[in-house]
């Protein structure tokens, strides 16, 4: 069983403190498509993340330390924990919402920073990658019912699950693949 992610207020407050300008669903949207397009997770990975190398590298066992920990610990967990740093169910659905297309705003913006302008996606991999960067440019929109209630939680799921197959056509298939060779 991977670890579990820092609550989101520790996350969020921990960024206030640096000062870097993106809320805690944001910065694990980044941190995980950094990991899944093969970036390193070692302590410089905040300053290669946010494209910003005078930010100081992370602190062991502070809470973005913790998250970066659990991120990765999550991506390789043969039992699919891996799990979306988003706010509760008692939010609304529209701050749940523009978290979800935060969280894919960040994923894909670092995706695309450690994978290249040519990462090796299966096909299944590209329709994935083509998914969140329609997600990541959706605007939340008030109101909802029930209906909106389901479909983000779908939504979610997939986000879940396209994260997981980006990190294995990156990461896990070219390590899997040096391995046999």
């Amino acid at each position: 069983m991977s670890e579990p992610l820092p609550p989101l207020q520790d996350v969020d407050s921990a960024s206030r403190d640096r000062r870097l300008g993106v809320g805690a669903s944001e910065l694990h949207g980044a941190l995980c498509g950094w990991l899944a397009g093969g970036g390193s997770d070692g302590p410089d990975w905040l300053g290669k993340v946010l494209v910003d190398q005078e930010l100081a590298p992370v602190a062991p066992g502070d809470t973005l330390d913790r998250l970066r920990a659990a991120t990765a610990s999550q991506l390789e967990d043969r039992d699919f924990g891996f799990a979306l740093l988003l706010p509760d169910d008692e939010a609304s659905l529209l701050v749940r919402s523009g978290a979800l297309f935060d969280w894919c705003r960040g994923f894909v913006g670092a995706f695309g920073l450690a994978a290249g302008a040519s990462p090796p996606l299966s096909e299944e991999g590209g329709e994935a990658l083509a998914d969140l960067v329609r997600l990541a440019a959706a605007a939340p929109e008030a109101g909802g019912d029930q209906e909106d209630e389901d479909a983000l939680a779908e939504i979610e799921e997939y986000v879940r699950v396209a994260a997981l197959l980006l990190h294995g056509d990156c990461t896990l298939g070219p390590r899997h693949r040096g391995r046999l060779n």
